[in-house]
């Protein structure tokens, strides 16, 4: 039976992720992390980190605490920064606040961090504790995590499909298979990305803009508001460079083009950025995209494309998470598959962990993540 202690440290640390979650749609490139400051069984201070450059969780939970901040326990979801960025430090602000205890969700993974802001708080003897709900933390910022500890950022599937597993008729129509809560639900995926990323076939073939937009949030007007202060970085793959600069997508903002062509200034001219990079066959490199995007500081991948490039991702074993709306109706044997991804015998099979399944309007959601190709 866990101790009292414990209990109360599990409960400050759920109200601190429920600070952090307000983060979502802004922190990039930065992890969503939130605080509770506490004094006297009573919390005296709150704050979330809301965007790269301004303070930190941290600050803000102390500020609000004022004086009462000294002798109190700080709840913080990840690990205090102990290195100079944007702004100071958080150890040193917790330390001259005079707080007592620091207990964190988790270390931070960030080689510039990774255990130094809690051995600071421990070497001038303020208690440190660190684990607490450890797996709500991770689940909060999985990009931020898996660029910090393998150098790549997290990639999302996204594909709506018929219960018969179609994608769009042989025409290529495709608007609507889903109904309006699956769409918001897209655009609040499309708003915590850091990047969404998606091919010329499927725009030309939606006229698509791939935008975050306002009024298909399906968000209280605060947080509609704060979202749309961000756009995620609109990514186009265009083999050979085929989407003319007068489409729907180029108006809509800068984007960056990738290709293996040769870069045509033209692009640059019109706001956007090309990026040419090794491919065979118009087909770029997707490793090499992700990897290059990594360095750029993306956290999270939003992929939103037609069979082709979805199946080259699956098939390339890209993949980190699939989000998968199911609507309530057949297209037909000569609509277009999920993915474009021959296999022959049921072994080649992938196999998948669902880990939600829940209505979204008339339709359904499915969260599944690929398992791990059973040994022989």
């Amino acid at each position: 039976m866990p101790s009292e202690r414990a209990v109360l440290d599990a409960h400050y640390m759920a109200r601190a992720l429920e600070l952090a979650r307000k983060g979502q749609y802004t922190t990039h490139p930065n992890p969503r992390v939130g605080c509770v400051i506490v004094r006297d069984g009573q919390i005296v201070g709150e704050g979330w980190h809301v965007r790269a450059g301004e303070p930190h969780a941290e600050v803000h939970a102390l500020r609000q605490a004022g004086e009462l901040a000294r002798g109190a326990c700080a709840y913080v979801t990840l690990e205090p920064c102990s290195h100079h960025g944007r702004t100071p430090p958080c150890a040193e602000a917790l330390v001259n606040a005079g707080v007592a205890r620091v207990v964190a969700a988790m270390q931070d993974p960030n080689p510039q961090v990774a255990g130094q802001g809690l051995a600071r708080l421990a070497g001038v003897g303020i208690e440190v504790a660190s684990g607490v709900l450890e797996a709500e933390a991770r689940a909060l910022n999985p990009g931020f995590l898996k660029r910090m500890e393998h150098g790549l950022p997290y990639v999302r599937v996204k594909l709506a499909m018929s219960l018969d597993g179609r994608t769009a008729m042989a025409s290529g129509e495709s608007q609507w298979i889903t109904g309006p809560a699956a769409r918001s639900a897209v655009q609040r995926l499309r708003a915590r990305s850091s990047v969404v990323l998606t091919s010329a076939e499927s725009v030309l073939a939606d006229n698509a803009r791939m935008t975050v937009r306002a009024e298909e949030l399906g968000l209280d007007a605060e947080t509609t508001a704060l979202a749309m202060t961000r756009q995620p970085l609109r990514v186009l793959i265009d083999g050979r460079l085929r989407l003319p600069l007068d489409a729907p997508f180029f108006k809509a903002g800068p984007a960056l083009v990738v290709t293996t062509a040769a870069i045509d200034a033209s692009y640059a001219q019109a706001g956007h950025e090309v990026l040419s990079l090794p491919g065979s066959d118009g087909r770029v490199d997707l490793l090499a995209l992700i990897n290059e995007l990594a360095r750029r500081g993306t956290n999270e991948i939003l992929v939103e494309a037609g069979p082709g490039l979805s199946g080259a991702f699956a098939q390339q074993g890209l993949v980190d998470e699939y989000q998968l709306f199911i609507a309530g109706k057949f297209l037909g044997s000569s609509a277009r598959p999920l993915l474009d991804w021959p296999l022959a015998r049921m072994s080649e099979a992938q196999a998948l962990k669902i880990t939600e399944m829940r209505a979204v309007g008339d339709d359904w959601r499915v969260t599944a993540i690929p398992l791990p190709a059973a040994s022989v």
